[in-house]
């Protein structure tokens, strides 16, 4: 991670920290051995245009640290169905779980884990975090700044007339998604995308699980998909604890250590 990196803290008001004190915040190794309890299970879900190895840096952290991980696919066919599939993910899992979510994953996140009384932390990077009647189009251009407009993709129809599924146009797709990664990665990323369903940034969310959990929020500052205001706005909202990186949208593939730093914070809290 670099050392130019900041971070900032929100816990109502806003409070900046160094590195040095967010690790300590996040606790060591020997201080996380000493809580009480079973290590929740850390459940990683991704947005559009991406898929679950945008997690891997990720992931091998938090296995490192011993944590059990699951990062599954996510179906990107509207509001509603992704939302009812992860919670059937979710029902399979016994004890406590942290659940995360990037970007459109940060949807799914707010509504699969209502009513699921292990969800004890909801952890979002750069993610939508709605409120119940938001749509992702209406959170995205609440404020400036998106480049992800209609004529950044290309609409494939579907079978049998059921709608078109959109793609990141390749040539803004660095630009859009992840313009502090190396372009050699992106243009791999922009070949193997998985698509969203076009219906997905009109339809409503329903009742917000972070109403009633506590939740983080990795806000990326450089994010030219989800306008930076757009996160601390959602993250406020939300009362979500604040990170702040210099970081695109795909946060947790250029800042790692930082969010695997978070949501080992965010497990920690379950713990105690």
């Amino acid at each position: 991670m670099s050392t130019a990196t900041r971070r900032t803290v929100l816990a109502g008001s806003a409070a900046v920290v160094t590195t040095g004190v967010l690790a300590a915040a996040t606790g060591s190794p020997a201080a996380a051995h000493g809580s009480s309890g079973p290590k929740p299970t850390i459940v990683l879900v991704h947005g559009a245009f991406a898929d679950a190895s945008g997690w891997n840096d990720v992931i091998r952290r938090l296995i490192r640290d011993g944590y059990p991980v699951l990062a599954p696919a996510n179906p990107l066919r509207g509001v509603d169905t992704d939302s009812a599939y992860l919670a059937s993910i979710l029902a399979t899992i016994a004890g406590p779980i942290v659940l995360v979510g990037h970007s459109y994953g940060g949807v799914l996140i707010t509504n699969a884990a209502t009513g699921n009384a292990n969800v004890k932390a909801l952890v979002y990077v750069a993610a939508f975090a709605p409120d119940a009647g938001d749509t992702v189009i209406g959170l995205q251009t609440m404020f400036p700044g998106t480049k992800l407009g209609l004529d950044a993709l290309d609409f494939r129809p579907l079978p049998g007339g059921a709608g078109a599924d959109g793609y990141v146009k390749k040539a803004v797709f660095r630009d859009i998604f992840a313009g502090d990664l190396p372009r050699s990665m992106t243009d791999i990323m922009a070949a193997t995308q998985r698509p969203g369903d076009g219906h997905t940034l009109q339809q409503a969310s329903g009742p917000p699980a972070w109403k009633q959990i506590r939740s983080w929020y990795l806000v990326a500052r450089n994010d030219n998909l989800i306008p930076a205001a757009a996160q601390r706005f959602m993250a406020q909202r939300a009362g979500s604890r604040v990170v702040e990186a210099n970081a695109s949208h795909v946060a947790m593939m250029s800042q790692p250590q930082l969010t695997a730093d978070l949501i080992a914070l965010a497990a920690r809290s379950t713990r105690r």
